[in-house]
C-alpha cells in the first residue's frame, strides 16, 4: 500500500507544476512590472504549495518525500522501503519547504508513482 491516495499526489504534481509555469501562469501580465510579478506569483503559488502539503497527514508526507527522492533516482524502486525509511527519519516540521524547493518536483512525483506501479 502507498500509504497515500494517489489523486492527493497528482494535485501536489498540478500544483509543482504551475509553480514552475512560466510568468503568465503566475498571473503576470506583459508590461505590468512582470519580473517582480513573476517573482510575487511565483511565491504565491510556492506558498499554497507548501500548505498543500503541510496539510497532509506526516505518514502522506513522508510518502511524499520518498516518491521525490525514487523519480529524482536517489533511490531505485527496489529500494522504496529503504526510501520510506529514510524519509521517515528526514521528517521534520519543514518537510513541506524541502519539497516546495525542489525545482522539478511534479516531474519527480510522477515520474516515482510510475516507477512504484501507481503511476
Amino acid at each position: 500500500m502507498l500509504g497515500i491516495d494517489p489523486r492527493k499526489v497528482r494535485q501536489v504534481i498540478v500544483e509543482a507544476r504551475m509553480s514552475d509555469a512560466d510568468d503568465d501562469a503566475a498571473g503576470c501580465e506583459a508590461g505590468f512590472g512582470r519580473t517582480a510579478c513573476n517573482v510575487r506569483g511565483r511565491e504565491a503559488l510556492l506558498s499554497g504549495l507548501a500548505n498543500i502539503i503541510r496539510d497532509l497527514e506526516e505518514e502522506e508526507q513522508i510518502v511524499l518525500m520518498a516518491l521525490a527522492w525514487v523519480g529524482r533516482h536517489t533511490y531505485s524502486p527496489a529500494e522504496w522501503d529503504q526510501a520510506l525509511s529514510e524519509a521517515g527519519h528526514a521528517y521534520n516540521s519543514r518537510t513541506a519547504d524541502y519539497l516546495t524547493s525542489l525545482p522539478r518536483l511534479g516531474d519527480y512525483l510522477e515520474e516515482g508513482l510510475a516507477a512504484i506501479g501507481n503511476g
